[in-house]
């Protein structure tokens, strides 16, 4: 791929490399596997010093877009996923991104309501709700790690379909119309458990996201408890300034 480095500007080479393989990378353009070379025959393409190559590819290291293998050379692992905060569903926003989703289900049964789920839905405690766990994967690497509570008798839960597609489509194709929810988004460290799920160290940082959806009869009619790898994941907000 051709690089268009401009030295007469006042923004870094390292910063303008960077940036144009991070754009190369989500465009996938250089897909994950690809790999760059060595900094030397970079550094030697593109007429520039090896400490400014170095600093380029640390920056994306430290992203988590790229990984220095011994023995192999610098490798694209993956385009880090952004996602909107709006009503959608990580499968659809996976999809739209070209990230290819695919998704294991872990768990799929009835079980009584929680306090904690029962508050969340307005259902009366230990009423049936069908809990699912799934792990949602992009190109063959684990993004998240979905628990889901829905109502029993809402929606028929296949695990076949879920495997196949988003849940959130699985409601519309079967006449749910979502109308608004309530989310709220945190971060912490992961489990040694979720670590290993994830395929991140143990300790390693962690987004989360709690989130009630509702239809447009204002009946709840999912409850969801989400991780995902900061490294590979991040929440995009638009801001607007109030009048």
């Amino acid at each position: 791929m051709d690089f268009a480095l401009d030295r007469s500007s006042p923004v870094p080479l390292y910063y303008q490399l960077a940036q144009q393989l991070e754009s190369a990378i989500q465009r996938d353009v250089l897909s994950p596997g690809s790999l760059l070379g060595n900094e030397v025959e970079l550094a030697g393409r593109l007429g520039l010093s090896r400490p400014t190559v170095r600093q380029a590819i640390q920056t994306l290291v430290d992203k988590g877009l790229l990984v220095r293998r011994r023995g192999v050379g610098t490798q694209v692992v993956h385009s880090q996923v952004k996602r909107p905060l709006e009503l959608s569903s990580l499968y659809d926003d996976l999809e739209t991104a070209g990230q290819s989703p695919t998704t294991q289900v872990l768990h799929n049964e009835v079980e009584p309501a929680s306090p904690e789920v029962a508050a969340a839905l307005g259902i009366a405690e230990r009423s049936g709700v069908h809990r699912v766990d799934r792990l949602r994967l992009t190109h063959g690497q684990p993004v998240a790690a979905l628990c889901n509570y829905i109502p029993e008798g809402l929606l028929d839960v296949d695990t076949a379909r879920l495997e196949s597609t988003g849940l959130y489509r699985m409601m519309r194709a079967a006449g749910i119309t979502l109308h608004s929810a309530r989310q709220s988004v945190g971060a912490r460290s992961a489990t040694p458990e979720e670590a290993e799920r994830l395929h991140e160290p143990a300790g390693a940082a962690l987004l989360t996201m709690r989130r009630t959806a509702y239809d447009d009869t204002g009946r709840a009619v999912e409850y969801g408890t989400h991780i995902y790898r900061a490294s590979r994941y991040a929440f995009e907000f638009q801001l607007l300034v109030r009048a």
